[in-house]
């Protein structure tokens, strides 16, 4: 195959396949990739070289040569995205973004270890009643109540800049960060789901990350919740 020929680097796209198919074949920039598309109509938002001057419309539009209807009110069948590329074996699929998403509960766990709750024991109606003695709002507390926080705000930043990193790798519509305000396990799964589609054999990596930190959170608030129930007894046996 043979690169488009042009007085400038062509963009990544679709354009028409050097040997001739008849298909469109995707240019990721610098070289022909294997993902080819052979549309009927026109591919909505790609810039197909050799169409120079072509309405690049969506349906309803006029879009010479091919095939859109110009009668007004004439009903137009949506057009299926035009499907992802594979990027190549080169480009990177991950990024300190997506793994500062995966890893920063971590902070919140480790805040969670070092803060101790007291209980004492007051008397209502005869009956011994367990009650959070205030000494357990200490730095930990708070600091563990603004840390959630902050990294609920940090990790819907970092979300988008590795969807843009995405982006610019040569991604086609990565899984959108927006989903990362539903929770940062959201959006690593749904981002991993599509690398993994276009990166055969890569991508995955952040899901298996994601299971062992929630798998360790379950584990070590497990633990710290029996630590807490332990004194809670023995204060209420005393």
């Amino acid at each position: 195959m043979t690169v488009p020929q042009h007085s400038t680097p062509a963009p990544p796209g679709w354009y028409p396949d050097p040997s001739g198919s008849g298909q469109l074949r995707w240019w990721d920039g610098s070289v022909w990739t294997g993902s080819a598309w052979t549309p009927g109509q026109q591919v909505p938002g790609q810039q197909v070289p050799g169409q120079q001057g072509a309405t690049q419309g969506w349906p309803g539009q006029q879009v010479p040569g091919q095939g859109w209807p110009a009668q007004q009110g004439q009903y137009v069948r949506p057009l299926p995205p035009a499907p992802r590329p594979e990027i190549s074996r080169q480009t990177p699929v991950y990024n300190p973004f997506i793994w500062l998403v995966t890893l920063l509960p971590l902070i919140s766990l480790a805040i969670l270890m070092v803060w101790n709750p007291v209980f004492h024991v007051r008397y209502s109606g005869g009956r011994r009643v367990p009650v959070l003695d205030p000494s357990s709002f200490t730095a930990p507390y708070f600091l563990l109540i603004t840390i959630g926080w902050l990294i609920y705000g940090v990790t819907v930043f970092l979300s988008y800049l590795d969807w843009q990193k995405l982006q610019r790798d040569g991604v086609v519509r990565p899984f959108h960060w927006a989903w990362a305000f539903l929770g940062a396990g959201v959006y690593v799964v749904g981002r991993s789901i599509i690398v993994h589609k276009v990166a055969k054999d890569r991508g995955l990596a952040p899901v298996w990350v994601l299971i062992g930190v929630v798998g360790l959170t379950f584990i070590l608030a497990g633990i710290k919740f029996g630590i807490i129930v332990s004194g809670l007894a023995r204060t209420l046996t005393m």
